[in-house]
C-alpha cells in the first residue's frame, strides 16, 4: 500500500489564531500560511500535521473526532495548556485516567496518563 497519513484537516472561525495556538501548545512550527489556511508539523519534514481552514459555519455540536496526547507529566501539561488559554470539559467522560479539554474554539481533546513502562 502507498497510502501515507498526510495531515488532519481542523475547520475553525479564525484558522490563523487556532493554527498558531496549536503550534505553541504542541511546539511544532508553521509550514504553510495562505488566507484561511494554516499548516503546522513537528517538523518541517515530518509527518502528519495539521491544518486549520477557516470556515464560515458554526460548530454544529459535539465533535467526531478528537485527538489524544501522552505526556512525560500529565498534571504539568494539563495546567501548561490551560495558561494558554484551554478549558476542561465534561463530555460525560466520569472519572477516568485522562483529562479532557477544549481548545480555544471549543474543539474537544484529551491528554492521558503517563505510560507506564
Amino acid at each position: 500500500m502507498t497510502l501515507t497519513w498526510e495531515q488532519v484537516v481542523v475547520d475553525a472561525a479564525d484558522s490563523g489564531a487556532l493554527g498558531s495556538w496549536w503550534a505553541e501548545a504542541l511546539g511544532w512550527v508553521v509550514v504553510g500560511e495562505a488566507p484561511g489556511e494554516v499548516e503546522i508539523r513537528p517538523a518541517p519534514d515530518r509527518l502528519p500535521g495539521l491544518v486549520f481552514v477557516t470556515v464560515p459555519e458554526r460548530e454544529a455540536g459535539k465533535n467526531r473526532l478528537h485527538l489524544d496526547f501522552r505526556p512525560d507529566d500529565q498534571a504539568a501539561e494539563v495546567a501548561r495548556l490551560l495558561s494558554l488559554g484551554a478549558r476542561t470539559a465534561d463530555v460525560g467522560q466520569g472519572e477516568q485516567p485522562w483529562v479532557v479539554l477544549t481548545d480555544p474554539e471549543h474543539n474537544v481533546f484529551c491528554v492521558l496518563g503517563s505510560r507506564h513502562r
